[in-house]
């Protein structure tokens, strides 16, 4: 009975030493994640602010103010081509953006709210997406409630014809195809009335 006894405290003993090295073990494994998550986030945030710095934040184009517009075709979201020559005779407002840029997601209801005003005075809103899927577009496109043409410039070729560094960038292009003024960064529903005042047909 006694040796019974003892082969019991032994046992005991043993698996208590067993749950307390698997739990050290276990805290050792959440310590390594935690730290690993922790360098991930961090790695993030730099990629983000290299990424910021280095594509969204510059203030260069190679179309200039008083240039004939480059032409290209590009598809909207039905998959349909959309050539910029076609609008001559119109103001083409030609707005350069992406869902990941925040100046960008902040202007895009407000050329909303003027679209159909503009529209009928011969103003065209061409907004080119840069880089982005469709998947992504549709959606950031159905939150915003967007109704004027969304064009895919997946590869980025006309993004670079155009030598656009900043996002958002913006094109007024008049009647004529001219280019007659290039803005780089957000705009306020005020600026992009003036804006689209001044590429009016006349």
């Amino acid at each position: 009975m006694l040796e019974q006894t003892y082969d019991f405290v032994r046992n005991y003993e043993r698996q208590t030493i067993n749950e307390q090295q698997e739990d050290k073990m276990a805290k050792k494994k959440r310590k390594r994640l935690l730290m690993r998550s922790s360098i991930l986030g961090a790695f993030a945030i730099v990629l983000s602010y290299v990424f910021y710095t280095n594509f969204i934040t510059g203030e260069e184009t190679l179309v200039q103010e008083g240039e004939t517009a480059p032409n290209f075709i590009l598809e909207n979201m039905s998959g349909e081509k959309v050539e910029l020559e076609d609008y001559r005779g119109q103001g083409v407002f030609l707005n350069f953006w992406g869902t990941y840029c925040p100046p960008c997601e902040k202007e895009m209801p407000y050329m909303e709210n003027l679209y159909s005003e503009y529209k009928e005075q011969g103003v065209e809103i061409l907004a080119v997406n840069v880089g982005e899927s469709g998947l992504v577009v549709d959606r950031f496109v159905d939150r915003h409630d967007l109704s004027f043409p969304i064009l895919m410039d997946a590869n980025k070729n006309v993004l670079d014809r155009y030598g656009i560094n900043p996002l958002p960038s913006t094109f007024l292009i008049d009647e004529n195809g001219e280019v007659v003024k290039v803005i780089t960064g957000g705009m306020t529903e005020d600026r992009i009335r003036g804006y689209m005042e001044e590429i009016k047909p006349s």
